[in-house]
Order: structure tokens, then sequence, then C-alpha cells
């Protein structure tokens, strides 16, 4: 189970890094974007910050992730950024699924992996 959740915490924080860094970075030849996803990304790119602070958090938690640092609260601080992403590719780009249910898929491992830790957050008094 250990071997697992290393592989899955290098996996995705090998993914958030690498995703944050072409952002920044201009790497590589993307597609443009099309229909409503062209749309979305154009509100995106007129907020002029929100990007900017996603990637940034991306990268953050990503390299939190490959180090080892912080693994108990990295994976909370990725659960609404994963789950936008797998909610803008489910509802405006299904060819970039896979990825998108893998993001989702890895962050929610690694969250039910340290559940025990959560548990006092969740009590009622």
């Amino acid at each position: 189970m250990k071997v697992t959740t290393l592989v899955i915490r290098i996996l995705l924080g090998g993914l958030m890094v690498f995703a944050s860094i072409a952002y920044f970075f201009n790497l590589g030849n993307p597609e443009p974007h099309v229909g409503k996803m062209a749309v979305f990304m154009q509100g995106l790119n007129a907020s002029q910050y929100l990007l900017p602070l996603v990637k940034g958090i991306e990268l953050m938690a990503g390299l939190a992730l490959l180090s080892g640092f912080f693994p108990r609260i990295t994976p909370l601080i990725l659960l609404p950024i994963s789950l936008n992403i797998a909610f803008i590719h489910l509802f405006l780009d299904p060819k970039n699924l896979a990825i998108a249910f893998f993001v989702l898929g890895a962050n929610l491992y690694l969250i039910l992996q340290q559940w025990n830790n959560y548990k006092s957050l969740l009590k009622i008094r």
C-alpha cells in the first residue's frame, strides 16, 4: 500500500509541476480551444489573476507532493483544483477527460490514505 501511495503521489505531483511550468514558461504548442471551452478560457484570461493563482498553487502543491513535505494537507489543498479540472473537462472538453479523472482519482486516493488524520476535523462538538 505504501508503494502505491508513493507512486500516485509522485505521478500527481509531477503532473501538477509539469502543467504549471508549461503554463508559466509557455512550453509546448497547445491546441487552440474551441466552442464553450474557448469562451471559458477567455473569461479566465480576462480576470488576469485567477489562472496564475491556480497554476501557482498547483506548482507549490506539486512540489510538496514530490518532496513529501506536508503530505496530510497537500491533497486537501489540491481538492478544489482537481474537482474543477474534472468538471471543466466533463462539461466543456471531454476529449481530455481521462487525465482529469486521473487527477481527481489520485487526489481522492491520497485523501483516503490520510482519512484517520482528518476525522478530528470533521467531529461536531
